[in-house]
């Protein structure tokens, strides 16, 4: 079985108010435990807001240490959630599933190889 990663893209800004945000982590939590009941889920977290990364830069010998994102974007990957699934397809409908409960764009991507 393969394995693919759901990024969440979220737009750079304030997350929204309380009372929109309460329903949607509902569905998006729903879909989490399908997933745990089929036996798809194998791991998830949400990401700090860009400002919060630090980026690592080769630069000959030395390797610089830069505060921030490395890019400036409107939108950023504010978590992710690896599944197992049979094929690309089984694991879309899962991302779709993601994408109807957050409104947001969910990047599906599948994992290379996972003895690195």
């Amino acid at each position: 079985m393969a394995q693919y990663l759901l990024n969440l893209v979220q737009p750079v800004g304030d997350p929204p108010p309380p009372e929109v945000l309460e329903p949607i982590m509902r569905d998006v939590q729903a879909v989490s435990e399908e997933m745990r009941a089929a036996g798809a889920w194998v791991f998830a977290a949400a990401l700090h807001a860009p400002e919060a990364s630090t980026v690592l830069k080769p630069q000959g010998d030395e390797v610089l240490v830069v505060d921030g994102p490395y890019v400036e974007a409107k939108e950023f990957v504010g978590g992710f959630t690896v599944v197992e699934a049979d094929d690309l397809d089984a694991a879309l409908e899962w991302g779709r599933r993601y994408a109807r409960a957050t409104g947001l764009p969910i990047e599906v991507r599948p994992v290379a190889d996972r003895g690195v």
